[in-house]
């Protein structure tokens, strides 16, 4: 084979690979926005936003922080012992008083507040908030214990 047919072939050569380079980088860019969508789409991995009584009782005795969002009245009657009263519509403005290197646990009465809390609390940047399911009604008729001047 001469030398001006083994450039040609090259030739050849090159330009076909340069062809086929364009749909190369199209289906690595569909390949690259399929990974980000993935990810951006991708649920947070973080601890599940509601807890049972047992649960809770299990982090209370662990050290969590139990963020109380009833009103005062509602506290008077009855709170667990190691609780911190914050109304839930004091929150916003109170999040200072809430740590950020532990377990938060929100709870109210029936659990409803509280899931309004942890949502508050959440949007915040507390990833480890969790609420409380049935709220201190639950937690009375599981038999852990309480304060306050209700019988």
């Amino acid at each position: 084979m001469s030398k001006h047919q083994s450039t040609s072939k090259n030739m050849k050569q090159h330009k076909a690979a340069r062809q086929g380079l364009p749909w190369a980088w199209i289906i690595l860019g569909i390949a690259v926005v399929a990974v980000a969508v993935f990810f951006l789409l991708k649920p947070v991995e973080s601890t599940s936003p509601e807890i049972s009584v047992a649960q809770a009782y299990q982090k209370l005795q662990e050290g969590a922080f139990f963020l109380d969002v009833r009103t005062q009245p509602e506290w008077d009657q009855m709170h667990i012992a190691k609780g911190t009263l914050i109304p839930l519509d004091q929150l916003s403005s109170r999040l200072g008083e809430v740590p950020t290197d532990r377990d938060v646990v929100v709870i109210c009465r029936s659990g409803v507040r509280s899931k309004e809390g942890m949502t508050i609390l959440r949007n915040a940047g507390y990833t480890r908030a969790v609420c409380m399911t049935g709220g201190l009604i639950a937690w009375k008729a599981a038999g852990y214990p309480l304060e306050g001047n209700s019988p």
